[in-house]
């Protein structure tokens, strides 16, 4: 992405391989478009309030103030304390997971085989729980800090026995997303399978990472405006910085 006038200057830009993860501070005003460079990417995402690391994504929260079982545009990601960490303000997939959580080593193993890193080095299998730990680690966090996740580009149905399907060929190569941070946020994210992915191939896709300053959400904002729970919550953010 480069400016063109009408376009905000890029900050960065960086390639999250498949089965990578990455964890960064993004700033109150930033958007982060995360784009699949090929079809069929996942990428598991948590969020916590830099400033104060025991607040948190809340997922219960999040679905249950805008009355909706899945993310799109227009959708804010809610903290444990009512505040809006980041909103989605665009969004070319129209569902992202935020039910099914992290694949586990015992998972990969069972559907992908082991692996070690003695053997295979980094051709060795990842999963989610364990790449969220590793960076989890690295702001002094650890398991009892994990919380349920959003898994960006996946998207999760119900069927008529009430069981959860993963539907294929959901995301495209292209797709993208973007998060606006609505405060100093510490994020981390992994570009693995999603957990319900049947694959028997371990696959993991590629995305990329791209940041610019958009500033804060305006007052006629999609997301401010999606539903009166997200007007409060757009309001208890911005005491923090009044």
């Amino acid at each position: 992405m480069e400016s063109n006038g009408d376009t905000p200057p890029l900050l960065w830009e960086e390639e999250l391989r498949g089965d990578a993860h990455w964890s960064g501070v993004l700033r109150r005003g930033i958007t982060l478009r995360l784009t699949a460079r090929e079809a069929g990417a996942n990428v598991a995402a948590l969020f916590y309030n830099h400033e104060q690391l025991s607040e948190r994504y809340n997922m219960a929260d999040t679905l249950k103030a805008q009355h909706t079982a899945f993310l799109t545009a227009a959708c804010v990601c809610y903290s444990d304390m009512g505040r809006v960490l980041c909103s989605i303000t665009a969004d070319s997939c129209g569902w992202h997971d935020a039910l099914c959580g992290l694949s586990d080593a015992a998972l990969i193993a069972a559907r992908h085989g082991s692996t070690r890193f003695q053997e295979q080095r980094n051709e060795r299998h990842g999963n989610g729980r364990d790449a969220m730990l590793n960076e989890l680690g690295k702001y002094g966090l650890g398991a009892r800090d994990l919380v349920p996740n959003i898994n960006f580009f996946s998207k999760v149905t119900v069927d008529d026995e009430g069981g959860l399907q993963w539907q294929p060929d959901h995301c495209a190569a292209g797709a993208c997303v973007e998060l606006r941070f609505e405060m100093d946020t510490l994020a981390i994210f992994y570009a693995g399978p999603h957990p319900l992915d049947p694959s028997p191939r371990f696959a993991p896709r590629a995305v990329t990472l791209t940041a610019w300053r958009s500033g804060p959400a305006p007052a006629a904002d999609a997301c401010r405006n999606r539903c009166p729970e997200n007007q409060r919550g757009f309001r208890n953010t911005e005491m923090m910085f009044a």
